[in-house]
């Protein structure tokens, strides 16, 4: 009989793997709620932007997972430093192999695992720059360059993470174009609104499938694309590169 691990990699669409967990999630003993969908959905574009050489479909799951024994108030109850050791023990239960475990583990810094995983490092950004872009009770969620300049000189200034540079880039490019909604609004500004609207996890998993999440992949596709546009422009004319070619080889 297969594991849930073998089940739930096996499904290559993210909307029906969220789907799955959010069913199975009281079954399972794991939590799944929207602001880890939140996370994930970050995690998701910046996979798009960077075309990271790296199992997207592995990435992703983690990231659904790897809070899976967060609790609310982690703080207040003494769980942040264990929440992830936790929950990779309990995903290891559900049939996830070591490295899995491992990546989810290393989704902050206290477990204190070393060398890190690639994966780990995406999780990493996504978690503590979503959670920044969320609302709190005590607060409402940071605009995207605000919680930027969180993650790099507070939450990550002793830190190596090898993914921050291209991130940085990911957020800052993100951050300048619009999606379609009833009022365009940048990316992350978009994102923060539907997750605010939303009743639950699949109120909004309907919204990102529906109206979210193929606009902004069409949006990234078309940013990708003018850039590599841009980048092939020849810097002078063809006449006048030969003159500083011709130039050059005369010294």
């Amino acid at each position: 009989m297969n594991t849930f691990a073998e089940y739930i990699l096996n499904e290559k669409d993210l909307i029906s793997k969220i789907e799955i967990i959010y069913f199975l999630a009281p079954k399972l003993d794991i939590k799944i709620d929207k602001s880890i969908i939140f996370k994930t959905e970050i995690a998701r574009m910046f996979l798009k932007y960077t075309k990271a050489k790296l199992d997207n479909n592995l990435v992703l799951t983690a990231c659904l997972l790897c809070n899976c024994k967060k609790v609310d108030n982690a703080q207040k109850l003494g769980k942040v430093e264990t929440y992830a050791i936790e929950g990779a023990e309990h995903l290891k239960k559900l049939g996830f192999d070591e490295r899995f475990c491992r990546i989810c583990e290393g989704v902050n810094r206290y477990s204190g695992i070393s060398p890190r995983e690639p994966e780990s490092d995406i999780l990493e950004l996504a978690d503590q720059f979503g959670a920044m872009l969320m609302d709190r009770p005590e607060r409402v969620g940071f605009a995207p360059d605000e919680a930027l300049v969180l993650l790099e000189h507070r939450n990550l200034k002793s830190q190596y993470n090898r993914y921050l540079e291209i991130f940085r880039k990911f957020v800052e490019d993100m951050d300048n174009v619009d999606v379609q909604g009833i009022v365009n609004s940048t990316v992350f500004a978009r994102l923060q609104k539907l997750v605010r609207e939303s009743k639950d996890v699949p109120d909004f998993v309907r919204k990102l499938a529906v109206s979210y999440s193929a606009n902004v992949d069409e949006k990234i596709n078309e940013f990708t694309e003018n850039k590599r546009n841009l980048e092939n422009v020849a810097m002078f004319s063809s006449e006048t590169e030969a003159k500083i070619l011709n130039k050059q080889l005369n010294y």
